[in-house]
């Protein structure tokens, strides 16, 4: 009789072939899901709106008119906000905030911005186009500090063109308070005459931890927020109204 090897019946039952075949429906459908999911966030980091820089608009809407030296304070139009960049997977955009609540004044004086503090509110801020974000307002302890100041250092001076219109860049030193903490920052802006106002836009970076921001929570072992971000501003400075 020729040989056979035979199993037993617990042999058998130890790897039966149907609930083999039941295990790797389940793991490969659970991977395609994981892969569903993962490209869905990854779609989502990319086509998440993010708003340019603020900037100067591309001309002036009217020939400059009017004095130039004098007090001046934030009119409408004008908009402050950050960006921050994000990344899921690799995959990174940026996160902007933006605001029009936003008030202040400068004084201009014989040829130099010889002072200026804008203030804007933490409250008012929309991020990427949407509502008021909890996680924002539970990072900057925007209920114990509801407003980020910005504050001139030192006089900045004005070269003669542009009196007559002339767009100038300059780097200035101020103070940033934000969190209750003020620090030094470094502000690059443009400016120029616009009518009878003043147009400033520019930014200045931001160091999180120098502020004590904590990252906003729900971004999980596979994303991240960076550590630092810029803040901008796009300012109308209208001539003070004689009281």
């Amino acid at each position: 009789m020729p040989y056979m090897s035979l199993r037993s019946g617990k042999e058998l039952q130890a790897n039966p072939p149907r609930r083999r075949h039941w295990l790797r429906w389940v793991l490969g459908g659970l991977l395609a899901v994981v892969v569903v999911l993962v490209a869905a966030a990854v779609a989502v980091i990319k086509l998440q709106p993010s708003q340019p820089p603020l900037v100067l608009p591309s001309s002036a809407a009217a020939a400059p008119t009017g004095q130039l030296d004098g007090p001046r304070q934030v009119a409408t139009g004008s908009v402050a906000g950050f960006r921050v960049r994000e990344s899921f997977l690799g995959v990174g955009n940026d996160v902007t905030g933006r605001t029009g609540d936003v008030t202040g004044t400068a004084v201009v004086s014989n040829g130099r911005v010889a002072s200026a503090t804008f203030r804007v509110s933490l409250y008012a801020i929309t991020v990427n186009g949407k509502a008021r974000q909890p996680q924002l307002v539970q990072s900057l302890e925007v209920a114990a500090h509801p407003v980020a100041t910005v504050t001139l250092a030192g006089p900045v001076m004005l070269p003669a063109t542009f009196s007559s219109g002339a767009t100038i860049t300059r780097m200035a030193a101020g103070t940033l308070t934000l969190n209750g903490i003020t620090r030094p920052v470094t502000v690059t802006l443009s400016a120029r005459r616009d009518g009878t106002a003043i147009e400033a836009a520019g930014s200045l970076p931001v160091t999180f931890a120098d502020f004590d921001i904590k990252e906003p929570s729900g971004y999980g072992a596979l994303g991240s927020l960076a550590g630092n971000g810029t803040a901008e501003f796009l300012l109308i400075l209208a001539p003070t109204a004689a009281s």
